[in-house]
């Protein structure tokens, strides 16, 4: 029997259809924290987009058409890229279609631009609702961005509607800043990127939905390591991106940071919903940017405001050319992303401080405390 979830995103709507109702329960429970997700009676014919405009993503465990796909990309000159961190083969037909497979994950795609319509099967259910959840997002980000959104790369967190963007290269904080504020009664709207539109009353900010990844240190000095331990142990499901030796890690009760071959930290990973049932966060769908953030974490480090002056650049704008880690393989971006100079000079304008902190995650909160304080309230 089939099941449907429905998303919404300011205009952007995309309903995801299935045969296997723990799909469509992933993307309510994946969403409904920052977007409104809401469970809806499936379509009785499938035959393109739906009634009320968006999109639609059919997902199922269907091996069948998994092996015809493989076998019709195999067939097929094809395209090889790196997508979500899988090597992943693209095929397109000359009628427009794209086809695409994961080989190592087992799954296949079938995107059908006339219709609005993106198809996902693979040979398990979880990689499939994995993979929905995923694509459901592409499709809400493709809409979003022909409507003149934009994607930031920056954490944000919110007060009383008023949004803190926190900029920064990997390392510098970004996550780290977001989650301490979080923790010190500010709501969380997204932890790694975010979308933004320049409107007539302000730079307007949506929720990217996103796990999020919390090293062993900052959970322990949170006093949150306990507690999420507690729950692994009854059997709380983690994101299925979590490595395997962070969960026996998890098991055991060790708190020593783990690191793969080539020097990243594997970390616990958290569902959108885990951050409110097993963190204590509140969740912010949209806000007003207020205010930036530049932090810098440097172990030795006493926490500071720095002088170094720090300007926006090219590395804090998700384009079609920055892009790493989701390609628009499906082609559901406007060509043309790059951000008005408009949108870039509000942004200039807004309120700012450079940080310096720390390892020591009292002293870093409370200096991040006081700092959104002053920002938010200039």
């Amino acid at each position: 029997m089939l099941s449907a979830t429905r998303i919404h995103a300011d205009q952007a709507v995309v309903t995801v259809v299935s045969d296997t109702k723990d799909i469509t329960d992933w993307a309510l429970s994946y969403f409904g924290g920052w977007w409104n997700a809401t469970s809806v009676e499936a379509p009785t014919r499938i035959t393109g987009g739906i009634a009320e405009g968006g999109s639609l993503l059919l997902a199922d465990v269907d091996s069948g058409r998994l092996t015809d796909i493989e076998t019709l990309v195999g067939d097929y000159d094809h395209d090889e890229v790196v997508y979500a961190g899988a090597r992943t083969l693209v095929a397109r037909h000359e009628n427009g279609a794209i086809y695409a497979i994961q080989p190592a994950e087992r799954l296949a795609y079938h995107y059908n631009p006339a219709a609005g319509r993106l198809s996902i099967v693979g040979a398990q259910t979880e990689p499939v609702a994995v993979a929905a959840s995923r694509l459901a997002r592409e499709l809400i980000r493709g809409q979003l961005l022909h409507a003149g959104f934009h994607v930031l790369h920056a954490s944000c967190v919110v007060r009383d509607g008023r949004a803190l963007l926190t900029f920064g290269p990997k390392g510098a904080g970004k996550t780290t800043s977001a989650l301490l504020l979080a923790w010190h009664g500010y709501e969380l709207l997204a932890n790694d990127r975010v979308f933004v539109r320049s409107e007539p009353k302000g730079l307007r900010i949506l929720a990217w939905p996103s796990a999020a990844a919390i090293g062993f240190g900052l959970l322990d000095s949170a006093g949150l390591y306990g507690p999420v331990r507690a729950q692994v142990l009854i059997g709380e499901q983690m994101h299925p991106t979590q490595n395997k030796r962070v969960t026996t890690a998890l098991h055991a009760g060790s708190k020593t940071p783990i690191w793969n071959a080539t020097g990243k930290e594997l970390k616990p990973q958290f569902f959108p919903g885990q951050l409110t049932s097993m963190l204590g966060m509140t969740l912010c769908a949209e806000a007003h940017a207020a205010a930036l953030l530049f932090p810098q974490v440097t172990k030795d480090a006493e926490p500071h405001q720095s002088d170094t002056p720090r300007a926006l650049g090219e590395e804090d704008f998700f384009t079609g050319k920055s892009e790493d880690r989701y390609p628009d393989v499906f082609h559901l971006a406007p060509t043309k992303a790059a951000p008005s100079t408009d949108l870039v000079d509000r942004l200039a304008q807004l309120p700012h401080r450079a940080l310096v902190l720390n390892h020591d995650s009292r002293a870093s909160a409370e200096l991040l405390r006081k700092t959104a304080e002053v920002l938010l309230t200039a």
